[in-house]
């Protein structure tokens, strides 16, 4: 099914931009864990839009509703409802621009596929629909933490042209992270980033960015050799949000420039088990985590939404000009690190799961 994700540990999410409200159903979650809305709340403030000058103007509280699946602060085992509802919901906005294909967007193909599509905001296509993955994703973060330690941090590396230099991916927190309102740890380079983003929004336009993520204290073992592959697995999960455009693990496409001689990652003993020194691996080989920290990168395309102006044709081919309405982000990147967060958490606590049934 195109709206579920995961295989042990499994989500279903549901909701459009401007539909009443947007939340999942989780299977899989092991019964016993304490949990509550506060739990899963605090990523979801951090995705919400309306946080800064850098975001959309578009202003919800985001507050998500426990349905099912939670009793007295404890999970469970039975799947967990989730729910949260659309408040400042426009779909006037997109009133003039209802016969109009967006440039870049989903309104041609959603429609080409299924006849039809959401008449304001994108639908589910709209990044509004990642509020769903976020919830369960903060669900799948707290299992992760308390049975095996795992901590994920995102963090924003680059907007257009403007790169941050590497960080500690030892050190990395999300408390250094959330320090700027761009989400890049580097003082500096979060100043030019904010500055491009704010100049874009000026020029209503939109820029594109990269986010990188690591996934600490992951043990050894987890992933499914051939097809499902850990870092396969974490590329679908990446390319299947909203504006993303690439995936690469570790070295990624720069190490198909060095030899094998540079890029192997020898072994060493770490606190009395195998470790690398090295880490162009990203923490997995052969589709398996190998104890070292899983690191990766994702490419996020500018918004395809923007109130410049752009020629181009109905869907009868008149040719016209387009200027959006509608309140969008001028740049996704700042406002997806908890997704990212989210879906590298999803990925992790279902290969968990299967590992687990290995005994």
């Amino acid at each position: 099914m195109s709206s579920s994700f995961g295989t042990l540990f499994k989500v279903t999410t549901f909701g459009e931009s401007h539909c009443p409200g947007v939340g999942a159903i989780v299977d899989g979650v092991p019964p016993r864990m304490a949990l509550t809305a506060e739990d899963i709340q605090v990523q979801l403030d951090r995705r919400r839009p309306g946080q800064n000058k850098l975001g959309t103007d578009r202003n919800e509280a985001d507050q998500v509703v426990i349905l099912s699946g939670v009793e007295f602060g404890k999970t469970l085992g039975s799947p967990i409802g989730l729910m949260v509802k659309n408040k400042d919901q426009r779909p006037g906005d997109y009133g003039t621009m209802s016969q109009i294909p967006r440039p870049s967007h989903a309104d041609y193909t959603y429609r080409a596929k299924y006849g039809t599509h959401a008449s304001s905001g994108g639908g589910r296509a709209s990044a509004r629909e990642t509020i769903a993955r976020v919830a369960a994703g903060a669900i799948a973060e707290k299992f992760l933490f308390e049975e095996y330690g795992v901590e994920i941090v995102s963090w924003v590396s680059s907007v257009g042209h403007v790169d941050a230099p590497q960080v500690d991916m030892e050190q990395i927190s999300r408390e250094l992270v959330d320090g700027s309102d761009v989400r890049c740890p580097d003082a500096a380079a979060a100043k030019l980033m904010t500055d491009e983003i704010l100049a874009v929004r000026e020029a209503k336009d939109s820029v594109g960015g990269v986010l990188s993520c690591v996934c600490r204290n992951v043990p050894a073992g987890w992933g499914e050799p051939a097809f499902d592959r850990l870092e396969a697995l974490m590329a679908h999960a990446m390319l299947s949000l909203p504006a993303s455009k690439g995936f690469e693990i570790g070295s990624g496409f720069e190490g198909a420039r060095q030899r094998g001689s540079v890029h192997n990652d020898p072994y060493v003993m770490k606190n009395g088990r195998l470790g690398t020194v090295s880490n162009r691996s990203g923490g997995v080989q052969g589709g398996i985590s190998n104890g070292e920290p899983v690191y990766f990168r994702v490419a996020f395309k500018p918004t395809a939404t923007i109130g410049h102006e752009q020629a181009t044709v109905d869907y009868d081919g008149n040719p016209v000009t387009l200027a959006a309405k509608g309140r969008h982000d001028p740049c996704v990147v700042p406002r997806a690190v908890p997704i990212v967060e989210s879906m590298a958490a999803l990925v992790l606590a279902d290969l968990a799961l299967i590992q687990r049934m290995r005994g």
